[in-house]
């Protein structure tokens, strides 16, 4: 087997000559100390230790703490003898006394986890216990850092690199930086003992990180003869995302596997280098790590030129690049190709019908694939803007254009696990910022049509029921064309807003009814009759339960057949003003619609729920919406198409996130406080209208927007302030 603790270098001082039982653990502790003859002595005394045998009993010895380690006696007389010694490096570790378990054994308790031994030690007294673990932690932070041999050679390497002669010598002599078949004792980097970094995310039963590490390479090593790898790489990567010190420990167990492997070019061996492309694509090392796995890729295509080993290190060393940390761990389909070395697929689609299908990899943010869609569809030189949506049946939100694409649509498997709806991206206009530029044959004014049409069956379009029915028959007129007898038609929810026709029928049903006979004769009855005691009264109150279940079934039957024909009167005078339609193109109808659309003072803005809305000057109102807009902001009442309150940009002093779940604006001397669930897309919406506003003053365009000289455009504080009264986020523009 192999001699994993064995450290021979070219320079003398790395050099160790025995193997000894600690080297097993790869970890070199310098300046050993044993125990003293008369040891400088920093605290004493009776504590009771933790005996773990058939029974976990308590034993009290003698305690000694010296400058180097923890010592226990069976007494505090001279000459008495040592059970025990606990050696106190910088990876030791200290639990310290918690009321839980003070509650549950009547003494406070404190943990030492030294590289072989944990001592659980406990004393009735809590300054006590505090005591002996502020000295034992003292000690440990005095210690000098740990380094183990894999960290000391790569430190050889790093300063021979140019020397090929030396290196290859190191990589000779010394077994731990290459392949192995044999298991891994210990990490090849330095972990602390007991470590509790790993507490969070104990619901997934992790041990201490040292032990995963181990586990790790076991892992790797099963790659070799496993029949279907990806699992076992979705499991590595979902570890390194969960204890983040172990991605540079699982690239050392890499570079370690690819390195003087004895079949090279069996699919077996190329399993590492597929996980270690995975790795590249989710995770970057330290520093000196990345130094190291950059040096061994080189090296690698220095030594098998045109090989596939050649191949998947000039893609790792491309993707180290580009590299950010991932908030998922990829998909099952993103590893198959990055384990093929290709791009993914991805669809978009669009307002309407329409999408398009682009290639993507690891690295493709929403940024680029807005822009790349913009190119491929003549848009780039729109004054407006454009975002991605995460989109489902009910619900959509923007994607920051930061954001990575493999990340979302890993996101979308478990949301559709979660919600049971299936999820999609779509591109959509983000920004309206001059609508009368669009052309009337250019796609993008289809955009502005189908989002128009989408505001208004969300009932967001606020609208007598005359425009209503009207837009609902051009809608027809420009899917379907001219009114035929027997042409399909779409169902009333695809051309006017549900949501309203609901809300009509139970107004008219809101009338009280007669209550039954049961319950009439309970209201006259005294209170001691009502609720008599015995069989009787559960008979009784079972009757009543049953009786007003009956009446809610009744009335929602009621419902359902009103809303049927009030929703058959509503299709039918939609069909007779579509008769009235005949001849009128597709693009009649267009701009018919957008016509009516128009006429609303809020066309072109984003309306958000707020739920609540405080001013300065006292005034409350609930249920609003918060209309984001290329010139102002304003406030209206929901179904109502006059602003209660429009601010333009040029007098708004500072915008942002107050708290969890507050918006506030302040507009000159006035604060204005929202409490929604959009928070964060209502900042990165006036973001872009102000880079936006920016990006036009820069090229000298009349932005219609008056902004003072001191206003410092596209930031949270648009005025001069002495200091930030906001939380301030970045800004993320499209």
């Amino acid at each position: 087997m192999e001699q994993m603790g064995l450290v021979a270098l070219a320079m003398p001082r790395h050099t160790v000559s025995e193997v000894s039982e600690e080297m097993k653990s790869l970890i070199i502790e310098k300046n050993k100390m044993g125990l003293e003859e008369e040891p400088e002595l920093l605290v004493k005394g009776w504590l009771l230790r933790e005996v773990r045998g058939t029974w976990i009993k308590q034993r009290r010895y003698w305690f000694v703490l010296s400058q180097d380690s923890l010592d226990y006696y069976s007494g505090p007389e001279k000459g008495a003898r040592r059970l025990g010694t606990l050696v106190l490096t910088n990876l030791c570790s200290v639990i310290w006394p918690d009321k839980q378990t003070y509650k549950e054994t009547g003494f406070w308790s404190i943990t030492v986890y030294g590289r072989k031994h944990c001592y659980r030690l406990y004393t009735k007294h809590f300054n006590e216990a505090v005591h002996w673990a502020c000295a034992i932690q003292k000690i440990i932070d005095t210690k000098a850092p740990v380094e183990t041999p894999t960290q000391l050679l790569i430190r050889d390497i790093e300063e021979n690199k140019f020397n090929p002669e030396v290196v290859e010598n190191t990589y000779q002599r010394n077994p731990i930086l290459r392949y192995t078949q044999g298991p891994l004792y210990a990490p090849l980097l330095p972990f602390p003992y007991g470590s509790l970094e790993h507490t969070y995310h104990s619901g997934k039963g992790y041990g201490s990180v040292r032990e995963e590490a181990v586990k790790l390479f076991n892992c790797l090593q099963q790659l070799e003869s496993a029949r279907e790898p990806i699992p076992i790489i979705q499991g590595v990567l979902q570890t390194c995302l969960d204890l983040r010190p172990l991605r540079d420990e699982v690239y050392c167990q890499l570079v370690k596997q690819t390195s003087y492997t004895p079949a090279p070019y069996t699919a077996a061996h190329l399993r590492y280098w597929q996980l270690l492309t995975c790795m590249s694509c989710t995770f970057l090392p330290g520093t000196t790590v990345l130094k190291y796995l950059r040096f061994h890729l080189k090296r690698i295509q220095s030594q098998s030129p045109e090989s596939e080993m050649d191949n998947y290190a000039s893609f790792i060393s491309e993707a180290l690049e580009k590299t950010k940390c991932r908030e998922c761990v990829p998909s099952w389909e993103e590893i198959q190709m990055l384990m093929s070395r290709q791009e993914m697929l991805c669809t978009v689609h669009y307002p309407g019908p329409g999408s398009c299908q682009l290639y993507i990899s690891s690295h493709t943010t929403a940024n680029e694939v807005v822009r790349r869609i913009q190119e491929k569809l003549g848009l780039q030189d729109s004054k407006n803007t454009f975002a991605l949506y995460e989109q489902n049946a009910l619900w959509e939100q923007p994607v920051t254009g930061n954001a990575l694409m493999a990340d979302i649509l890993t996101s979308f498997s478990t949301k559709e696990s979660e919600t049971k709806s299936q999820w999609k991206l779509c591109f959509k206009l983000y920004c309206l910022l001059d609508a009368d530029s669009i052309s009337v044959d250019s796609i993008e004014y289809l955009f502005l049509f189908e989002q128009c049409h989408d505001m208004v069956l969300r009932g967001q379009l606020p609208a007598c029921e005359e425009d209503l029915q009207a837009l609902a028959a051009l809608r027809l007129q420009c899917i379907v064309g001219d009114f035929r007898a027997h042409a399909p038609c779409p169902s009333l929810d695809e051309l006017f807003p549900s949501d309203m026709l609901e809300a009509r029928v139970i107004m008219s049903l809101s009338a009280p009814q007669a209550l039954p006979p049961c319950q009439v004769a309970a209201q006259g009855c005294p209170t001691t009759q009502r609720f008599t005691s015995g069989l009787l009264a559960g008979t009784l109150w079972s009757h009543m339960s049953t009786a007003v279940h009956k009446q809610k079934v009744e009335q929602d039957m009621r419902l359902r057949s009103r809303l049927k024909e009030e929703s058959a009167t509503v299709m039918g005078s939609i069909l007779e003003r579509w008769k009235g339609l005949t001849g009128y193109s597709r693009r009649d109808s267009m701009a018919a619609y957008l016509t009516i659309v128009r006429q609303w003072s809020g066309f072109g803005c984003t309306l958000y729920e707020v739920d609540f809305y405080i001013s300065s000057t006292g005034s409350i109102s609930q249920k609003l919406w918060l209309g984001v807009a290329a010139t102002s902001v304003s406030l209206y009442r929901q179904g109502e198409a006059e602003a209660l309150e429009s601010y333009p940009y040029g007098q708004i002093c500072s915008y942002g996130i107050s708290d969890s779940n507050t918006f506030k604006i302040t507009a000159g001397d006035r604060d204005l406080l929202f409490e929604t669930t959009k928070l964060t897309e209502i900042m990165q919406l006036m973001n872009a209208y102000f880079s936006a506003i920016r990006h036009q003053r820069g090229k000298g365009e009349d932005a219609d927007i008056t902004i003072a000289e001191s206003t410092e455009v596209g930031f949270h504080h648009l005025a001069t302030t002495p200091t930030p009264t906001l939380l301030e986020l970045p800004s993320h523009p499209v």
